[in-house]
């Protein structure tokens, strides 16, 4: 796994080893960037099952401000760190050693707004998707311009409407598909 543009581009981080964490390719990172572009910079972003972190930290990469890893998992939130500290990024970063949902209803009431929110739950957990989205359609903590980005199997379509979230966008590529939302415009 290596971070595919930016600050720390090329610079390659410490794979999962025998964590059961499902990395987002490379070639997915950056077609999710590419279509990102430099709204990244200066943004809040969340990067929500974070895994190994390489989303966020691509984000990192590319300009962001500041970003938030919300995971469950011991082995992968040491992962995370390590990588941070392995690029001396961690002044920019937050870590939330926690189930995704609890994260995520506590950032919306410590009144954070991401400008990004990055979910990939596990692809076989249709029950995570379904919790994110009652989630995201009472409370998101996103700015009124934010985006929610979901990973999930291309198999597996999601709803067009989720409460106050409109799917604008998907992107196909392999057993990988990103549909990306945003909040409906007065509501």
């Amino acid at each position: 796994m290596r971070i595919v543009a930016g600050k720390y581009g090329s610079r390659h981080l410490k794979s999962p080893g025998k964590l059961r964490v499902r990395p987002t390719s490379d070639r997915l990172r950056e077609t999710l960037f590419d279509i990102l572009g430099p709204s990244v910079q200066g943004s809040l972003f969340i990067d929500g099952y974070a895994g190994t972190g390489a989303v966020g930290i691509e984000a990192l990469s590319r300009g962001a401000r500041r970003v938030i890893f919300i995971e469950i998992a011991r082995g992968a939130v040491a992962l995370i760190r390590e990588n941070l500290r392995m690029l001396d990024a961690a002044d920019d970063a937050e870590i939330l050693h926690e189930d995704v949902l609890k994260g995520l209803a506590r950032l919306h009431a410590r009144g954070e707004r991401a400008d990004f929110l990055f979910l990939d739950p596990p692809y076989q957990d249709q029950e995570e998707y379904h919790g994110a989205f009652e989630l995201l359609s009472d409370s998101p903590p996103l700015a009124p311009n934010g985006i929610v980005i979901l990973e999930h199997r291309s198999t597996f379509p999601l709803p067009d409407f989720v409460g106050r979230l409109e799917s604008f966008r998907r992107v196909r590529q392999g057993d990988a598909t990103l549909s990306f939302y945003k909040l409906i415009p007065g509501e």
